[in-house]
């Protein structure tokens, strides 16, 4: 899984805060690292210099292998607080997403017992003997 973390000109985009950001979006959603392509991470203070609540902002889209990509945004107070619940937003996606794909793996058409169609063809067996002696008589 590639992860990309790009951030607006009124937050600092050091090297530091990169790699926490990755470090953080890795740890959290390492199950489904086999099933994404990649992880592009927003960073933004919509206020810019002046302060204020909840304008802090992340935005993830995480991009599923052969599926739509998922985009999950967290406004917060500080950039920890932005950047935790919109993983922990795309953790809920990512798990409502797969969950669904599995659920409809394993609730297809269900296996057909062996024994069963052993018995079919007995029956079929017994069928065609009895239209041969109808028709041999």
């Amino acid at each position: 899984m590639q992860i990309q973390v790009h951030s607006d000109k009124h937050i600092e985009g050091s090297a530091r805060l990169v790699e926490w950001v990755s470090a953080s979006v890795a740890d959290k959603l390492d199950r489904f690292d086999d099933e994404i392509t990649r992880v592009v991470v927003h960073l933004n203070d919509e206020n810019g210099i002046k302060a204020g609540s909840q304008d802090k902002r992340c935005q993830i889209e995480a991009r599923p292998k052969g599926l739509q990509p998922i985009s999950v945004t967290h406004k917060a107070e500080s950039l920890d607080l932005a950047v935790e619940g919109a993983i922990d937003k795309l953790g809920n996606a990512l798990n409502h997403q797969f969950g669904k794909l599995r659920s409809k793996r394993v609730t297809g058409p269900a296996p057909v017992a062996e024994e069963a169609v052993e018995g079919q063809d007995a029956l079929l067996e017994e069928d065609f003997l009895a239209d041969e002696q109808l028709r041999s008589s």
